[in-house]
Formats: C-alpha cells, sequence, structure tokens
C-alpha cells in the first residue's frame, strides 16, 4: 500500500514527514536520535516551520514549474488506520 502527496511547501512537506514517521512506528524522539539530531528539530520539521532554506528551495521549485511528490509505501504486514494523503 502507498500514499501519495504533492508538496508544495514546508508544510505539506512536513505532514508528509510526519506521517511516514508515523508509519515507521516511530517516535520524534526516535527518529532524532537515528538521525543525530534533537526532537524539536523533527517537531519543527513536521510542522513546516519557516527556514531561509525552506523558503529559497520551494521559491526555486515555483519560479521553475517544478513540482514535488512524495511517496510513503507502508510494509504490506501493517494496517493504517490513520491514513495519510490519497491513499492509492
Amino acid at each position: 500500500m502507498q500514499y501519495h502527496g504533492k508538496v508544495s511547501g514546508p508544510e505539506s512537506l512536513g505532514r508528509m514527514l510526519q506521517q511516514a514517521r508515523l508509519v515507521s512506528g516511530l517516535t520524534q524522539r526516535e527518529l532524532a536520535n537515528q538521525l543525530g539530531t534533537t526532537q524539536k528539530y523533527i517537531w519543527e520539521l513536521e510542522a513546516g516551520k519557516p527556514s531561509i532554506m525552506m523558503d529559497r528551495l520551494f521559491a526555486a521549485m515555483q519560479a521553475t514549474g517544478m513540482e514535488l511528490t512524495a511517496t510513503i509505501t507502508v510494509p504490506s504486514d501493517q494496517d493504517v488506520t490513520q491514513g495519510a494523503v490519497n491513499h492509492e
């Protein structure tokens, strides 16, 4: 099973990241530990906190007509009841 979503800005990217983390069965703290960062940083990513880098990235995407989509693949042995974005 896969979930697909259009990523149009930091907020939608954060929502997709959060859904992927949940599907993976990770807490924010566990993901942070795996990445060598803090739980607060993961929370900020998932919340779509504005940053200069993200603003510039999405401005460049918009200026060039680029679209970004994200796909979350759910392992076949998991039953996800808290759906992500578009179920396919």
